[in-house]
């Protein structure tokens, strides 16, 4: 039995079938992430994507795609840590090798660099994060609401009384 698909010739003369839905229109991961880092709406790439250093925009004014739903929550703080702390410590190691200086020295460079690269990274990584959410349909962004899941309540066991 065969399925039923959707065929649809791309640019290059290649012929795509996508099987298992409703044709829903591509958003490419790369070029979301890429949109959102550049502080850009992730769906059309010209419309600013914060009003405020980290807060988004409800919608978009060039296209109209509803930002307003996102969830980046504590992601862009993770990865801002993980990126400035790598970068950083490596940094520190390569100068402690070539350059034998007081630990003081070392806090006085060290401390204002990792507060200016953690400002200088968290808004686009936000946005990148933005982008990835867009990109995969993730909370709210595939146009219809995310459903809230009650957990299910397990048994409890009777404790034995003594």
């Amino acid at each position: 039995m065969q399925g039923q698909g959707q065929s649809q010739v791309e640019g290059n003369g290649d012929t795509v079938v996508r099987f298992g839905g409703d044709a829903k229109t591509e958003r490419p991961l790369g070029r979301s992430i890429k949109r959102g880092m550049l502080c850009r709406c992730p769906n059309c790439g010209e419309g600013r994507l914060f009003r405020a250093f980290l807060k988004p925009v409800d919608t978009c004014a060039v296209c109209g795609e509803e930002i307003f739903h996102q969830r980046a929550d504590d992601l862009p703080a993770y990865l801002v840590i993980v990126v400035v702390g790598h970068v950083l410590m490596t940094g520190y190691m390569l100068t402690d090798m070539v350059l034998r200086v007081s630990p003081w020295v070392h806090l006085a460079i060290w401390v204002p660099l990792a507060v200016l690269a953690a400002l200088v990274t968290i808004q686009p990584i936000k946005g990148g994060v933005i982008g990835l959410q867009w990109a995969y349909r993730m909370h709210g962004f595939s146009g219809h609401e995310d459903d809230a899941i009650e957990p299910i309540a397990k048994p409890r066991q009777n404790e034995p009384t003594a």
